[in-house]
């Protein structure tokens, strides 16, 4: 069970005598005792990835087994906790160890001492099977926690309790001795058992007119944000995990910047949820691991808040799982490959970096809950990539793109511009959109699919009027293709921008999708009818009823109505009277 150190590359030590060793063994490793895993065995040694520092490591130091995998604790208390990318609460490491947090610094990962309210599902005698609801937890004014059967586990119940208990006390037991208590333990890199994959029918609502309007992404399904430095992905990620319409939202902070990690976790504990008006923590859970963090830890960080995700799933709930960046992720892959001298693959990275993408997202889906085929959960999971220099080409994005079925291209130009969000309507796509098209008919509105036609055909036509544009000139453009590439304006500014500092704007629920693209496609088709009604071009484009169109994405929702018959009126009478 102990070993010692024959040498040390960075985050990566070799350990010898570690006799009985298995592949992603946990293991203790110095007289600080770090936390690290092995992640290669050789005859007489094992590879292990530390993750903490190794600065002060020597060899002969002590290696010490745990006989367990890299796993989390799942249980009431995850909603509003924030954690690093190995599970351990930020809060409490700051208790014990300040602003710089120590190494080898060990804290439970979920309070222990805490008292939950447990009530029973279950009465003695009746029958248990894998993921069999048990009894309840609250853990959130908004989140009922079931307290689930673990996989394998079978039997009748011999005795159970409601009350108040620990994570740790025993509130049921079967005829077989098997105990439960309202924790359960599971290896972050092997995916959690389902009753079976369902198809994408329901659209997750993110608020941002340019994804659910042109790019819906579906419940369960996955999305890649890729853009360069100053695109907006962070933000972007940001903004859908504060106004996403899922009941569980896991924020993974993989390799980001210090500070704009510490944004996001002064920000969250202030917002309220959109959905319920209570905070939005309380459906929230953050890992952070910024980039001056350890790397190996960077690549558990994604393991971990995946399993997480799994776990709400389960209950029954959907889950929203976005990670900022996969492309420090590959990064930290990377590096520890270079470190074991694998065979490197493009720009470097391993020659399993397609195949490690794609088994990460294939984790996302909706799924009959396992052991409970009257109930679904949904796990949908949204990536940001940074290519460097923008370059969609490189191994991270192409992998990514292979795997997710839904691509939000951010794009430098509209970046420029301070056109967010920069999503380039020319080059993302959704393969899920066909799929989703009943939903939006039945509960967006009937001919919606229509209305999204007729925008994307606006937008091409711009984008070829532009081409010829850029050869002879604007001034040499015809009355019709001006006033097309006037409408296309109108709704690429008012429609597809959209501000989220804007507390009215930053946030826009399906019925306001609805009424604003209505005004926006009416408007154009008023525009381009007085053209070919002889209305002279200067007076079109210099129509009073341009800006009040503009302007209607900053009022509530119960105005639009309202707006939409006065700038309606005010459309017929200007071009009735232009036309006299």
């Amino acid at each position: 069970m102990k070993g010692h150190i024959a040498s040390i590359s960075g985050p990566t030590v070799r350990a010898a005598s570690l006799d009985g060793c298995f592949m992603h063994e946990v293991v203790l490793v110095g007289d600080e005792k770090l936390m690290g895993e092995i992640i290669r065995i050789d005859p007489g040694y094992a590879v292990i990835q530390v993750y903490e520092e190794t600065h002060g490591l020597k060899t002969g130091a002590p290696v010490l087994r745990s006989g367990e995998l890299l796993s989390v604790e799942l249980g009431p208390g995850l909603l509003g906790g924030i954690f690093d990318g190995i599970q351990r609460p930020l809060e409490d490491l700051h208790t014990h160890w300040g602003n710089f947090i120590g190494r080898g610094a060990a804290v439970k990962r979920l309070s222990h001492k805490r008292k939950w309210h447990f009530t029973p599902s279950l009465k003695v005698g009746d029958p248990v099977e894998p993921g069999t609801v048990i009894g309840t937890v609250k853990e959130t004014e908004t989140v009922t926690h079931k307290i689930m059967s673990p996989p394998g586990v079978s039997g009748k119940i011999a005795f159970i309790n409601g009350g108040d208990f620990s994570l740790v006390n025993t509130v049921a037991a079967l005829d077989s001795g098997h105990k439960f208590s309202l924790r359960q333990r599971w290896n972050i890199r092997e995916p959690r058992p389902n009753g079976g994959r369902l198809p994408f029918t329901v659209p997750l609502i993110t608020g941002q007119r340019v994804l659910d309007t042109l790019f819906p992404i579906a419940e369960g399904g996955s999305a890649i944000i890729p853009g360069g430095f100053g695109t907006g992905k962070t933000v972007l990620e940001q903004t859908i995990a504060k106004f996403a319409s899922a009941d569980i939202i896991v924020y993974v902070g993989c390799g980001e910047r210090g500070n704009e990690m510490t944004d996001v976790l002064h920000e969250f504990p202030r917002l309220k949820d959109p959905y319920t008006g209570r905070p939005l923590m309380e459906r929230t859970v953050l890992i952070a691991n910024t980039s001056n963090m350890p790397v190996a830890a960077r690549e558990a960080s994604i393991y971990t808040g995946v399993t997480i995700a799994e776990y709400y799933r389960d209950m029954g709930l959907r889950v929203a799982l976005l990670a900022d960046s996969t492309s420090r992720w590959a990064e930290a892959l990377r590096e520890i490959s270079s470190r074991l001298e694998e065979m490197p693959g493009e720009e470097g990275y391993p020659t399993y970096i397609a195949s490690r993408m794609a088994a990460f997202y294939e984790r996302a889906g909706r799924f009959i809950c396992h052991g409970r085929p009257g109930e679904q959960g949904a796990i949908t999971i949204i990536g940001a990539v940074s290519p460097p220099g923008g370059d969609f080409s490189e191994p991270v994005t192409q992998a990514s793109m292979r795997t997710a079925s839904t691509f939000w291209a951010l794009d430098y130009g509209l970046a420029y511009q301070r056109h967010f969000p920069a999503i380039n309507w020319r080059t993302s796509y959704s393969l899920a959109a066909p799929n989703l098209a009943p939903w939006y008919e039945a509960n967006a509105a009937r001919g919606w699919g229509a209305m999204v036609s007729e925008t994307n055909s606006i937008l091409q036509r711009e984008e070829e009027l532009l081409e010829i544009a850029r050869i002879v000139g604007m001034d040499a453009m015809g009355e019709p293709e001006r006033v097309a590439i006037e409408a296309a304006r109108l709704i690429r500014e008012g429609y597809l921008r959209q501000s989220a500092a804007d507390p009215a704007d930053s946030f826009c629920s399906r019925t306001r999708q609805r009424q604003l693209l209505a005004i926006f496609l009416y408007y154009a088709r008023a525009l381009e009818s007085a053209q070919r009604g002889g209305a002279a071009l200067e007076k079109i484009l210099a129509a009073p009823m341009t800006e009040r169109v503009l302007r209607a994405k900053y009022l509530a929702e119960e105005e639009l109505e309202t707006e939409s018959e006065v700038i309606k009126t005010q459309t017929a009478a200007w071009f009735a009277r232009e036309e006299t």
